[in-house]
């Protein structure tokens, strides 16, 4: 009876374990994509935040949304990943949208196509799941 064991992988055991590796990858890739898209949204938010803060200040100096205002509409996010627009501006109501730029990552965002922020604080957003703008 011969005792000596070989020891080591067969090629089929390190074949399943390359298997295992790469499905595991592909998954990881596909969430981290999505990780990214959800991340990015943040560079919205942050813009039309910091745009209705300058329309909230011009209106308690003011007493409206439009005059003497510093905002240039429409305007992309830092990062330019979202073009900013008003969709409303009246001297006491606004409506600021946030749409992605073509050619960018979010342009691909189908949960989340816009967002929206109002005057009174409202945050919406149109999509598959708009409930994931904000």
């Amino acid at each position: 009876m011969n005792r000596y064991r070989s020891s080591g992988f067969t090629l089929v055991e390190l074949m399943v374990v390359v298997a295992v590796i790469g499905i595991l990858s592909a998954v990881a890739i596909n969430f981290y994509g999505d990780y990214i898209v959800d991340a990015n949204r943040t560079d919205a938010r942050v813009a039309l935040s910091r745009i209705s803060t300058s329309l909230e200040k011009c209106k308690s100096l003011y007493g409206d949304y439009i005059t003497n205002c510093n905002v240039a509409l429409p305007m992309d996010s830092d990062d330019g990943f979202y073009e900013i627009d008003a969709t409303t501006i009246t001297g006491t109501t606004f409506t600021l949208t946030a749409t992605p730029v073509a050619g960018q990552p979010q342009a691909n965002d189908a949960d989340c196509i816009s967002l929206t922020l109002t005057n009174t604080g409202i945050k919406g957003g149109a999509g598959a799941d708009p409930t994931e703008c904000w």
